[in-house]
């Protein structure tokens, strides 16, 4: 068996990320620019950049309002507008607005966007547009030699950049909604062990983005690897069973793959959903804090009265 087959059998071929062009910057930055080199353009970049269009183009298109002249039927969602309707309302009303209180309007759009950004990533990273896509390889990409396709979600350095930005939602929102108090929440407890909490705070929000990066990398990841492995199952079976255990073989993987293939489709709304879900409950843990304080009062007065009822005589 040769290389080359042995690259084409190897299951991690269909969650590389290819690259097409690098650029030298002339300063080795490790893993960020190994060799002086940092990519500028691969098939992880350009499904992004397909994804980051449907949405762009896609949703506004099926969401907008109907110009018919009837003016119930123009408020009457249907078809694909009813469908993103339908996520978009289930997302402000059921998920974000018991979260974010008065904050849900200033917020949603951020995770409406970031749910179906996700979610055409992983869903696009389904479809076999490989073959299709081929890249020539020439001046303008001289590395070029494998075509568009494969899922973003599955590199990490993909996850990790949509978890920073949803870092960066929480921290930049938390200062300014709150301010200092902000701060003032990091630092609970005693003032001896308020710089330990502190600390462990700390550690958690970071462990918040590392949760929300590597969730989502490692699930699609583990889905795209099963599907690869079984579908080169055929292939061996071919070569150690001859044309009848080939096609024996072949009929099962090609059961198997199609069930998992809605299994995938399934994840990858999952998947989307999970990172929409935890962006609103650390979005709002940083920007309703007086939310919570307040209502802890409120029970406190409410507890007051209820005892002076209880203790004062009826006129």
């Amino acid at each position: 068996m040769n290389t080359a087959m042995l690259a084409a059998g190897n299951p991690m071929n269909h969650v590389y990320q290819w690259v097409y062009q690098r650029t030298d910057i002339g300063v080795d930055l490790g893993v960020f620019a190994p060799e002086g080199k940092v990519t500028v353009f691969s098939n992880h970049i350009a499904m992004q950049i397909i994804a980051a269009l449907l949405v762009i183009l896609v949703i506004p298109r099926v969401a907008r309002t109907r110009q018919t002249g009837d003016a119930v039927a123009d408020l009457t969602p249907r078809g694909l507008g009813n469908f993103f309707e339908s996520i978009c309302a289930y997302f402000r009303d059921t998920l974000a607005r018991p979260v974010l209180g008065e904050y849900t309007d200033r917020y949603i759009p951020y995770i409406w966007t970031a749910f179906f950004y996700v979610l055409f990533i992983n869903l696009l990273g389904l479809l076999p547009i490989e073959p299709l896509l081929r890249v020539p390889t020439n001046m303008a990409f001289p590395d070029a030699h494998h075509g568009i396709g494969g899922t973003p979600t599955g590199n990490i350095w993909v996850t990790a950049t949509l978890a920073c930005c949803t870092l960066f939602m929480i921290v930049f929102n938390g200062l300014r909604i709150n301010g200092i108090e902000f701060i003032k929440h990091f630092f609970q407890g005693p003032i001896f062990i308020a710089p330990l909490i502190a600390f462990l705070e700390v550690i958690g929000l970071v462990a918040k983005t590392f949760a929300l990066a590597v969730r989502l990398f490692a699930n699609m990841v583990a889905g795209h690897v099963l599907l690869a492995v079984l579908a080169s199952f055929a292939g061996m079976a071919f070569a150690g069973l001859g044309t009848a255990g080939g096609v024996a073989v072949s009929a099962i993987v090609v059961l198997v793959s199609t069930a998992f293939n809605f299994l995938e489709i399934f994840v990858a709304f999952l998947q989307a959903f999970i990172f929409a879900f935890l962006t609103t409950i650390f979005i709002g843990q940083a920007v309703v804090i007086h939310h919570h304080d307040d209502h802890g009062h409120h029970e406190e007065h409410d507890e007051h009265m209820e005892h002076n009822r209880g203790t004062v005589p009826s006129q």
